[in-house]
């Protein structure tokens, strides 16, 4: 098959995405409010996992629900798409890795609080990084401040860097971080440099989308997340043409002022080797996190947030609000899509 054929089919892909992470959102926002974070979980992960079935893909779970003795689906290696049973050559359907988050921010589901979403990125072969469930620093702009940044630099030094890059001062950027006792020391930087701060619950995915749009009144993403939702970002970041920058972080490391110390962690590192991470302190960015040419990122507002607007609900059918963007070609779309399901005279708001 011609190489050219090849990416057309790969490129068709989108649209089922779109369709998968639509249905985990509408899953998901059926418990919005419940206060059950894990039902919340349960609902968009079986969901998201039921319409893979049908892709016309031979997918591979590269960052999912955990590994398979503790997650019964989406588990890193699990085979899904139509082609999940034909072998790893079977050229029948393209050859896609996969990494979901079926619901970031179960706790905001289960509150109602806003910028829960799900989301899911795709990419040939290889085209994105087997990062193990662990800690990960990161540091996340947009295309402005791409490339001028360090986050190994000192915190005042970043962000006098990004207030140049953005052509404002100081005191008027706004950087998104994880309300964590770990942040103490960062935050104070923050706010001895002058910036001001979003202290979020959770989501920093969603955190990290913002800071690549315009308008949205976040300029950079700083701290220590998940190392899967570092991957996911990247994947955006290559649409968005932001860039973020990052390092593994292991738990007896979280407070430490230097992420590059030796650890004892030797079950965390071991782990780390067997999916190809021979060393712990290696800053990724961008291209090495989602090396892909071809990725394909969607992702469906389970509540309202900065970005996209969460499910609604109404008699005859549901609304759903999603961003799908793709590298080849470069395409970033907002799909605003009612799902019908009404008999024939049903009346269509819009």
């Amino acid at each position: 098959m011609s190489t050219e054929a090849s990416e057309t089919r790969f490129s068709h892909l989108s649209k089922e995405f779109l369709h998968v992470v639509e249905v985990a959102a509408i899953a998901a926002a059926r418990t919005m409010g419940f206060g059950q974070r894990k039902q919340s979980d349960r609902a968009a992960v079986e969901a998201m996992r039921e319409s893979m079935r049908t892709v016309r893909m031979n997918g591979r779970i590269v960052i999912g629900e955990g590994e398979r003795d503790k997650a019964p689906m989406l588990y890193i290696g699990e085979r899904v798409g139509a082609g999940a049973e034909l072998p790893d050559d079977d050229e029948t359907f393209p050859a896609v890795d996969i990494a979901v988050d079926p619901l970031e921010g179960t706790n905001l589901c289960a509150t109602g609080a806003a910028n829960a979403i799900a989301v899911l990125a795709a990419a040939e072969r290889g085209g994105l990084l087997h990062a193990p469930d662990m800690y990960m620093n990161k540091l996340v702009v947009g295309p402005a401040a791409r490339g001028k940044l360090d986050i190994d630099a000192p915190v005042a030094e970043n962000l006098k860097i990004l207030s140049a890059c953005l052509r404002r001062a100081v005191t008027d950027l706004v950087v998104s971080v994880l309300d964590r006792p770990r942040h103490a020391r960062l935050i104070a930087d923050l706010r001895e440099a002058g910036a001001r701060i979003q202290l979020i619950s959770d989501g920093d995915l969603s955190a990290g989308i913002s800071a690549a749009v315009g308008g949205s009144g976040v300029h950079a993403v700083m701290g220590i997340g998940g190392a899967p939702e570092g991957v996911l970002t990247a994947a955006a970041m290559k649409c968005l043409n932001g860039e973020i920058q990052a390092r593994f972080v292991l738990k007896d490391q979280l407070h430490a002022e230097d992420h590059t110390k030796v650890t004892e962690d030797s079950e965390t590192l071991a782990r780390m080797q067997a999916m190809g991470i021979d060393d712990p302190a290696r800053v990724y960015r961008t291209d090495d996190l989602a090396p892909g040419k071809h990725i394909i990122f969607a992702m469906t507002g389970v509540t309202n947030g900065t970005v996209l607007r969460g499910v609604r609900f109404f008699g005859e059918g549901k609304r759903t609000s999603s961003l799908l963007m793709t590298t080849c070609p470069h395409t970033v779309r907002l799909v605003d899509t009612v799902h019908v399901e009404g008999g024939p005279d049903t009346v269509i708001r819009l």
